[in-house]
Parts: structure tokens; C-alpha cells; sequence
């Protein structure tokens, strides 16, 4: 499980490195209003990097606990690697393609890592159900 809960903590801060990406893509970042800051930014960079931002917080909650439910199912722990390595390298994708503006790859990235998602609650369950 050693790798599936590296993936975790890399999930937990996949939204920190879209933020930096945000605030670093244009000079004059004022940290008084952060969310004022951006609400103002012209740069779809800026704007795409927040929302990827916004998008990796929102997919880290499902993702964390199916690794869990994984573990308490005593499923095999190359499986849950195999799972949650997929996820966070379909995660990295979504936010580079949801940054240069690639709307299709990106949601075909958000699609793979919901469906790996769905793959380790469906493993947990056949493991406690079966």
C-alpha cells in the first residue's frame, strides 16, 4: 500500500502546484485578495491553472477514500498501485491540458481518473461482497 498512499499524499498536492502555476504566471500577485487577484486576471493561463486548482481539490476527497476502502477490503496492493498510479498521472494530465486551454484531452484526463476512482470502490466492494 506503500505506493497507493505516496499517490494520496501526491493528490493532496496536486492543488498547491496548480495554485503557484496561477499566481506565478503573471507578475504582480497580491496575497492581501488572493481570490480577488484572480477574479481580475485576463491570462486564461491564470484563470485555467485556479480552476484546475479548484478541480484537483474536488477529485481528492473520492480518490483518498477508495484508496482507503481498498485497504479495509484487504484488496491486493498491486492492484490499488496499478489504480492509483493511473489516477494521478490521468490528474497531472487534466491539470497541464485544463492550463493550455485542451478541453477534450482534459476531460477525457478527468473521465480516466473518475473511472479509477470508481475502479477501487468497485474492487473494495467485490472483495467485502464476495
Amino acid at each position: 500500500m506503500f505506493i497507493a498512499y505516496c499517490c494520496v499524499l501526491i493528490a493532496a498536492c496536486l492543488p498547491y502546484l496548480w495554485t503557484v502555476i496561477a499566481k506565478s504566471s503573471v507578475p504582480g500577485y497580491n496575497n492581501k485578495d488572493p481570490r480577488g487577484w484572480i477574479a481580475r486576471q485576463d491570462s486564461y493561463r491564470v484563470r485555467n491553472a485556479y480552476n484546475a486548482h479548484l478541480n484537483a481539490f474536488e477529485a481528492f476527497p473520492a480518490f483518498a477514500a477508495a484508496v482507503l476502502m481498498t485497504q479495509f477490503a484487504q484488496v491486493t496492493p498491486q492492484h490499488v498501485a496499478w489504480l492509483a498510479l493511473a489516477f494521478i498521472g490521468f490528474r497531472v494530465l487534466h491539470g497541464i491540458f485544463y492550463i493550455t486551454a485542451v478541453p477534450l484531452l482534459r476531460s477525457l484526463c478527468w473521465l480516466g481518473g473518475f473511472a479509477c476512482v470508481v475502479a477501487l470502490m468497485v474492487l473494495a466492494a467485490a472483495k467485502v461482497g464476495g
